[in-house]
């Protein structure tokens, strides 16, 4: 096996088209950055495909990843990539156990950087002791994609069958397990073409840990969702628009911490439609939901987790809506997001 370049070397070095041609080139890539941090993760090497056995329900999420700048306050792609697919698959109250990683580097992209994300990938998987079943590495030529976009696919066993958002039920506790919009907020602050100087950082985070307390046990949970693009707002008219209900908000309720309202104020954003990367939100049968929100803040992701709000029968104005119930008890629609507020935000 060719020796690994030193940190000083490599600092200079970028990806050449004839590390994607299948030969030397592309072993001595894989070898010295990839397998250098991720050998340990995979269950089989050496073979077109992983080889696992399961038993009972499997949780199955494919996603990609894009976002610029491929390093942020908080995270990286890399981190990204493993904890936006796990959360994914944790939604459906699964353990996530297997990943997938597909990469895509464009001619040029500089060694150093694609091996400290690779690191950060390896940090994630070790978190929770994911396994990697297969992996697999395309270098395009310069200009073909921006620097380097990762695709994953993740598979979980579910540990509490029946959580959908097609459960969601009238009388149900809506919860937040956590301040909203840090995610959306630090990649705002962070685009160059925004200027914006800002101490936000993403709350980029696996969730499972945070919720496997939950599972299995006798708590009444009819759905979750991880509020990824679109934020608060998307999940909540997601749930709505598929069944007759309406769900009301308090909007005196909804966590946003102050460095995120800033930037919302300066550049006129909602805070609800902003993207998180570490915050879900839950259905729960309001018998359950204190008992809920105790387990969540008993984890560091949800020492700030709170019921805020319910779902409700919907009147002829109000089915399959989303409603903002102020301090006065004012009432109106929240917005479903519109567009993209920004692109390439994961």
């Amino acid at each position: 096996m060719a020796t690994p370049p030193s940190q000083s070397t490599k600092a200079s070095q970028s990806i050449t088209l004839s590390q994607g041609s299948g030969g030397a080139a592309s072993n001595a890539l894989i070898e010295n950055i990839f397998l250098r941090y991720l050998r340990e993760h995979f269950v089989t090497l050496g073979e077109d495909a992983g080889v696992f056995s399961a038993h009972g329900q499997l949780a199955v999420s494919t996603d990609s990843f894009v976002i610029t700048p491929l390093i942020f306050p908080g995270g990286d792609i890399g981190k990204l990539s493993v904890c936006g697919s796990s959360n994914d698959v944790a939604m459906m109250g699964a353990k996530p156990l297997y990943m997938s990683l597909g990469f895509m580097l464009e001619e040029g992209l500089s060694i150093a950087l694609l091996e400290s994300i690779i690191q950060s990938i390896a940090s994630e998987l070790a978190l929770t002791g994911i396994k990697l079943l297969s992996a697999d590495t395309k270098v395009v030529p310069k200009g073909s994609v921006d620097k380097l976009f990762i695709n994953t696919t993740c598979i979980g066993q579910i540990l509490q069958p029946g959580i959908s958002a097609k459960s969601v039920s009238i009388g149900d506790a809506i919860i937040i397990s956590a301040p909203i919009g840090a995610h959306g907020a630090s990649i705002f602050a962070s685009r160059e073409t925004i200027g914006l100087e800002s101490s936000v950082q993403s709350d980029c985070a696996q969730l499972f840990p945070m919720l496997e307390p939950l599972l299995g046990r006798d708590l009444a949970i009819h759905a979750m969702r991880d509020a990824t693009r679109g934020g608060l707002g998307a999940v909540l008219h997601e749930w709505a628009q598929d069944l007759p209900i309406c769900i009301e908000i308090d909007e005196a309720q909804i966590p946003v911490d102050e460095s995120v309202r800033g930037i919302c104020e300066i550049l006129g954003l909602e805070s609800t439609h902003l993207a998180n990367e570490g915050v879900c939100v839950l259905s729960v049968a309001e018998k359950d939901s204190a008992q809920v929100c105790e387990i969540l803040r008993r984890h560091s992701l949800g020492a700030k987790a709170r019921v805020i709000g319910r779902v409700c029968a919907p009147s002829a104005q109000t089915t399959s809506r989303v409603v903002l119930v102020n301090d006065w008890g004012g009432r109106a629609f929240m917005e479903y997001p519109q567009g993209e507020l920004l692109p390439r935000i994961c």
